[in-house]
């Protein structure tokens, strides 16, 4: 079996069913300030476009963007024109990127704001699912800036699924989940320091998505296959919903489609 069809699974107790791997967004919009190993040209439509398919016909259903990805909402609105129903999206609320420059603004005027354009720029009436992109200083933003509120409130409203946090602490994902719907983790093979939030959103049904799956593409290991042992070890743990993966290349995506469905069922 070299698609994810069948491997669908629920994300937490959000009621959104998702594919073990979803595609990530960032190359589709922005090619500054990104750390990716090697420089890639933003694709063309009819690329992109070529690349969606393919992720669908795998059986990818996650889809995942944000304000911060330069370009990706707004190239998405009208490259998933007619798709809307057979895709989860995942954004965010925080980051702003411009003139390669990011900044940060968790306030509950800008977090409506920038979920109001999302929407317009997605063309949908609804987001699946909306996290915080956080800055690094997770707990205090979840505590203080009221971007939390302001998100169970869009949620209240239907505007929004479902939300949650994309953090870098232990502390910050583990204060996510206490209200929030999901974090999104690093866990990869160089970094498992955030696998306490893994755990206890394993004890509570929370959902978790991983991000830097394949460590940006850093993976290296001697002698195995990098992208195997990657899915191995997120996948070997319960938690781990999906992971987002970033590849513009469609021979990367056919192979991480296929280790990801063998590392599945051998698991299973």
């Amino acid at each position: 079996m070299h698609s994810l069809h069948n491997l669908h699974r629920p994300l937490g107790s959000t009621g959104l069913l998702v594919s073990p791997l979803g595609l990530g967004t960032v190359k589709l919009g922005r090619d500054q300030g990104v750390k990716y190993p090697n420089g890639f040209t933003i694709p063309d439509d009819a690329a992109a476009r070529e690349l969606l398919a393919q992720a669908r016909d795998l059986g990818i259903n996650l889809i995942d963007t944000a304000p911060a990805y330069g370009t990706s909402e707004t190239r998405l609105g009208p490259l998933l024109r007619g798709q809307r129903q057979q895709w989860i999206i995942v954004s965010k609320v925080g980051e702003e990127f411009d003139n390669g420059q990011s900044h940060f603004d968790f306030s509950p005027a800008h977090t409506r704001f920038s979920v109001e354009r999302s929407l317009k720029r997605l063309e949908t009436d609804f987001i699946d699912l909306v996290l915080v992109h956080s800055d690094g200083n997770d707990v205090a933003i979840l505590r203080d800036s009221g971007v939390y509120e302001a998100l169970a409130e869009l949620k209240r409203e239907g505007k929004i699924r479902g939300f949650g946090l994309s953090g870098k602490t232990v502390a910050g994902g583990l204060l996510a989940l206490e209200t929030g719907d999901c974090a999104m983790v690093t866990y990869n093979l160089n970094e498992q320091a955030e696998q306490a939030v893994l755990d206890y959103a394993e004890l509570h049904g929370k959902g978790i998505l991983i991000k830097k799956a394949l460590a940006s593409g850093h993976a290296c290991l001697a002698g195995e296959d990098p992208v195997r042992a990657s899915f191995e070890l997120i996948f070997g743990h319960p938690a781990a919903t999906s992971a987002i993966i970033g590849t513009i290349n469609p021979q990367h995506l056919a192979h991480n489609v296929a280790t990801a469905a063998a590392v599945i069922q051998d698991i299973a």
